[in-house]
């Protein structure tokens, strides 16, 4: 199993291996172009976007700055807005769905590592290596049809939020969100139904 295949997979995987450094770099350099972009050059944002992510539907607008990680794993429907300052650590895919609104500052993070130390920590000698080493997984994020994350929201690892939901500002979404709810809070909690 190559370690894109493990990352994908949901399994502990090299972070450093080259075919993420590959990725990133590719990335950045996109990045840096489409950040640097006047809000009215919509038609070259739209072709960075679509050599970015792994998918992008029509009306999808992406505000500055914007930081990811791959960008390939992001799959994004239509008529989607993403506001300003949006970090999408795409390690695994990161799916959107239709009609979604995401407010600034919102943060989707697939990539993660474990809680105890002796899970977490690799042992190595080479204090000369050029970055640290810890063990590190990522498991997917969806983001269904018709959903609203509210300013600053913040996606864990594995988290699916169903179609229709709405996030109020501040949420941490430790775990999966029911369609048609409104939830706040941290850890994010279902608080009633919508859409009724």
């Amino acid at each position: 199993m190559t370690e894109l295949e493990k990352c994908l997979a949901g399994e502990c995987y090299d972070c450093h291996d080259q075919v993420f450094l590959e990725f990133k770099g590719h990335a950045r350099k996109l990045l840096k172009e489409y950040n640097a972009l006047a809000y009215e050059q919509k038609k070259e944002k739209k072709s960075i976007l679509k050599e970015l992510f792994g998918a992008v539907g029509k009306k999808v607008s992406v505000g500055t700055p914007f930081i990811c990680d791959y960008g390939r794993n992001i799959y994004i429907g239509n008529n989607v807005s993403v506001n300003m300052n949006c970090t999408f650590v795409d390690c695994n895919k990161i799916t959107i769905g239709d009609n979604v609104l995401i407010a600034s500052n919102v943060q989707l993070y697939t990539a993660t590592h474990p809680v105890e130390l002796s899970e977490r920590y690799i042992p190595d000698t080479d204090l000369e290596a050029e970055a640290p080493i810890f063990h590190t997984y990522a498991l997917p994020i969806t983001i269904g049809n018709g959903c609203w994350l509210g300013g600053g929201v913040i996606v864990l690892p594995g988290v699916t939020i169903g179609d229709g939901s709405v996030i109020g500002a501040g949420s941490v979404v430790t775990k999966d969100i029911p369609e048609n709810s409104l939830a706040v809070g941290n850890p994010c909690c279902v608080i009633r139904r919508i859409n009724a």
